[in-house]
């Protein structure tokens, strides 16, 4: 499935939120990850990030689609994701 993850943490856990996302998820833009998903995979990633975050101050959005030929993205300014995209 598609996934699309919008996060906001406390500055202190942000690094190490974003070091867990980069290991399932595509970095696009600063706290916003987006990639393709097993269900397993989305279910580890949510039990990660729960271990992660304090729930009562920090906030995840998991968007999905299961198909992700659906989804069309249109970048206006630069594409941050470029910057980090490994061939």
């Amino acid at each position: 499935m598609w996934i699309i993850l919008v996060y906001d943490v406390n500055e202190k856990r942000v690094a190490k939120v974003l070091k867990y996302l980069r290991r399932y998820l595509n970095w696009i833009q600063n706290s916003v990850f987006e990639g393709e998903l097993t269900y397993a995979e989305l279910k580890k990633v949510k039990s990660g990030l729960k271990r992660l975050m304090n729930t009562q101050e920090d906030s995840v959005i998991i968007f999905s689609s299961s198909l992700s030929n659906e989804y069309k993205k249109e970048i206006i300014g630069l594409d941050k994701a470029k910057e980090t995209q490994i061939l």
